[in-house]
């Protein structure tokens, strides 16, 4: 019988293993291999972003526990590239402690509605809500109360514009609701905010907390267009942003990086939505910070102390590349090829096979060294002149 005290437990082959392989996880496979930590990512098609540079990949749909028990087995700890995963599952497959951020801290944030409970359990700022089936039970004088415009969201999938609907009045609620299953929706009051905050930061293994410059976005067709870092805040804004986030990781015991949306106005900062994940208003990170929002996931994710953050210039500008129209006069090649001659471009491709209109091939960051704010978004409206020249938003 063998001595069990003198057994070799071997590390397993891959230090990260990715559920998801789309652009997030490119990012994250990247900074993996700035760090020399070798990567395996589960995906659906080896021609997606995130195969491109990883290590090995498990050719199988993302939400498929077969592939999440061979990444296990082959990982030492589990990321994931987006939130919409099945918890319940995974928890079936192996200890929630093999993941990062854990199971039990993730599992309030993969849906809407148990983003919306719990956000109200903390009791923090964000737009009144209710289910769309219950809003329908109510009587006319308590929906007298809900003034339209209203906004629908679906309860799962949400994401770039996917899954909200505006909803101007009376007749085009009722019309919406005889065409989708109420069940799966929310209603929210409308917010007139002035401008859209996000910010992103890192909760390490010892629950020291690290953000990045919180940033204004600017959508297109409730797609995010640019980003302008930083934004433009006060004390006040800053502080009461940093009290939030810690309230969420500090509740959740959160591991990893995490991103907030914020609608900003009259009522002061609202919470809009939680991203338990890298976030596409943070990619300016990996040219404008000495450590980028993917760099801390994965050393948090390691075990490797991630750095504090420092900004390495005044501020940055990022503008996502969406797919166009078939009938868009540039090709492809053609758009990138004159991006990339823009002075100070930093560009970012995909390197996803179809292009299709909204869709996110690819992005591109400019960094500003005006000390000034307002002339750094001057300079900004300079910049996105000329890449709008070359590759407009599909949404405008």
């Amino acid at each position: 019988m063998q001595n069990k005290s003198n057994i070799i437990h071997n590390k397993k082959p891959y230090s990260i293993g990715i559920i998801g392989g789309g652009q997030l996880a490119l990012m994250l496979v990247e900074a993996a291999k700035n760090r020399e930590l070798k990567v395996c990512v589960q995906t659906r098609s080896s021609s997606d972003p995130g195969s491109k540079k990883a290590d090995c990949v498990i050719q199988a749909d993302p939400l498929q526990t077969k592939g999440n028990k061979s990444l296990l087995n082959e990982c030492e700890k589990v990321i994931f590239e987006n939130e919409w995963v099945k918890i319940d599952k995974l928890r079936q497959i192996g200890s929630s402690n093999y993941f990062i951020p854990n199971l039990d801290s993730i599992a309030p944030l993969v849906d809407r509605i148990s983003q919306k409970k719990f956000i109200d359990k903390l009791n923090l700022p964000s737009p009144k809500w209710i289910f769309f089936e219950d809003y329908k039970k109510l009587d006319n004088e308590l929906k007298e109360k809900w003034s339209f415009p209203l906004m629908a969201k679906s309860l799962k999938g949400g994401y770039d514009g996917k899954g909200n609907k505006k909803i101007l009045n009376r007749d085009s609620l009722d019309s919406f609701a005889n065409k989708i299953n109420s069940d799966e929706w929310l209603l929210e009051e409308w917010v007139d905010y002035e401008k859209e905050f996000a910010l992103v930061g890192s909760r390490d293994l010892k629950g020291n907390i690290r953000l990045f410059p919180i940033v204004e976005t600017f959508q297109s067709n409730n797609v995010c267009h640019w980003v302008i870092s930083p934004a433009k805040t006060n004390y006040d804004i800053d502080l009461f942003a940093l009290n939030i986030f810690s309230s969420i990781v500090n509740e959740l015991n959160y591991q990893g990086v995490l991103g907030i949306e914020f609608f900003f106005g009259e009522k002061g900062l609202m919470i809009n939505e939680i991203a338990p994940r890298t976030h596409n208003s943070g990619h300016f990170s990996i040219e404008a910070c000495n450590s980028s929002q993917f760099d801390q996931h994965i050393c948090i994710s390691s075990g490797i102390q991630p750095p504090e953050i420092q900004m390495k210039c005044d501020g940055s500008l990022m503008v996502n590349l969406l797919g166009l129209k078939k009938n868009f006069p540039l090709t492809i090649e053609e758009r990138i090829n004159k991006l990339s001659e823009i002075k100070g471009a930093n560009l970012h491709w995909y390197g996803k096979v179809k292009e299709t209109c909204g869709r996110k091939m690819g992005h591109i960051t400019f960094l500003l060294f005006e000390r000034d704010y307002e002339k750094r978004v001057e300079k900004c409206k300079k910049i996105l002149n000329e890449v709008t020249s070359i590759w407009p938003s599909p949404h405008l």
